[in-house]
């Protein structure tokens, strides 16, 4: 490619001179010359019509087929001959090129403008040297500046809390709720500090919130006329969590009833061999629920206060306390009920099904090649030892599938 060729394609539409093309170590460095019409004093706008000197100042420019460009741009400084202007001489720039102080092109500024807003700060740098493009996070922090503040509040205000850092800082999010922007956002969540902004920026007319009250206390001292609404999103949630706590108050009864409705129904010719809980085999929970109960219980006869038996245990207060005011049997029905693990679980009941329909007969291959189609992902050799245990009688019988709470609540 010629240099007119090169300097069509790099400076299109921009008043510069390609002089040299060079390869580097560190990419191409291309030579330039600035050699637009005489440009106006950024002081008194006045237009320049002599030359003081020139220099040569340097841009990291778009990178070219993946190697890195740097543009030796040669520009003129110009004199003032307004006399009342407090400025003597002045640099040209380059539209589309160049501006004052940067050492990137107005185009790469573009592009790591563009990186910064989408993925930040360490990121977009990670991104950046993919790209070839030199430049670090705190360069592309600095390119995001904050957007100019409305002097008065949206119609339809949102207001949120958010975490700078969870359990530690946190801020408010102000949104403009009919155009989805960000209108603000606040150092905190305090209510004098909304009932502040509401001070300084009127005209909201309604104010969609969560239902705490701290945000209701500043609406009603800073606007009081304003109709405030609660956002869909909280009471949804709002919702969900107390149809969660509900279900979790009555999970006793979500059991029965599902036991009930998805107990399998004996035949004429099929004999079940019912497993009572009583005979099943001590599992490590079980083991570790009776030792913790044991410890529990002879610390709290040696007087052991609830905290010291908690540090010596490494338990929580309140586990501690579960122990200590819960029978040893209901602690291990607890732990017995607990729905079993493993990749063959969510099947478990249809292979018992097969198994003590075709009275043992149905091999492990058969039923895995009937698993595999319901989502099955193990091996045929879980499925054999599933078997084995209900041939011995020492099989963990198979719980009915209760919905989880948040299941209940979704």
């Amino acid at each position: 490619m010629g240099v007119e060729s090169f300097a069509g394609a790099l400076f299109s539409g921009i008043h510069v001179r390609l002089t040299r093309v060079t390869e580097a170590v560190e990419g191409l460095v291309v030579a330039a010359v600035a050699c637009g019409p005489p440009p106006r004093c950024p002081g008194c706008r006045s237009q320049a019509s002599r030359v003081h000197s020139s220099y040569e100042r340097g841009l990291a420019g778009l990178p070219v087929n993946g190697r890195s460009l740097t543009v030796r741009l040669r520009v003129r400084r110009f004199f003032c001959d307004r006399g009342r202007c407090p400025r003597r001489t002045f640099v040209e720039q380059v539209a589309q090129l160049s501006e004052r102080y940067r050492r990137s092109s107005l185009g790469l500024k573009q592009w790591q403008h563009a990186v910064a807003v989408e993925l930040g700060g360490r990121p977009g740098q990670r991104l950046c040297r993919r790209l070839r493009l030199r430049v670090g996070r705190t360069r592309l922090l600095s390119l995001l500046t904050k957007p100019a503040l409305p002097e008065r509040a949206p119609r339809v205000l949102g207001v949120d809390d958010f975490a700078f850092r969870k359990g530690k800082r946190y801020g408010t999010l102000l949104v403009d709720v009919e155009s989805g922007r960000v209108v603000d956002v606040l150092s905190d969540r305090e209510s004098d500090t909304f009932a502040a902004w509401l001070a300084e920026h009127p005209g909201a007319e309604i104010i969609c919130r969560d239902r705490a009250t701290a945000y209701s206390k500043a609406v009603k001292e800073a606007a009081p006329d304003v109709l405030e609404v609660a956002d869909r999103w909280h009471l949804l949630q709002n919702l969900g969590a107390a149809v969660e706590k509900t279900c979790h108050q009555h999970r006793s009864c979500l059991r029965k009833h599902t036991e009930e409705e998805t107990e399998v129904p004996v035949t004429a010719t099929v004999t079940i061999t019912e497993l009572p809980p009583a005979d099943l085999p001590r599992t490590q929970i079980l083991e570790r629920t009776g030792q913790r109960h044991a410890d529990v219980h002879r610390l709290v006869n040696a007087d052991w206060t609830i905290s010291a038996i908690a540090r010596r245990l490494h338990l929580d207060r309140k586990t501690v306390r579960r122990f200590r005011d819960t029978d040893l049997d209901i602690l291990l029905a607890s732990a017995r009920d607990r729905r079993p693990t493993g990749v063959l679980a969510p099947f478990k009941a249809y292979a018992t099904t097969r198994f003590t329909d075709t009275g043992g007969s149905v091999t492990a291959p058969q039923v895995l090649a009937e698993i595999r189609a319901q989502g099955y992902r193990g091996s045929v050799q879980a499925i054999r030892k599933h078997f084995a245990a209900l041939r011995d009688g020492t099989a963990e019988p198979v719980r009915a599938d209760i919905p989880s709470p948040r299941r209940n609540s979704a």
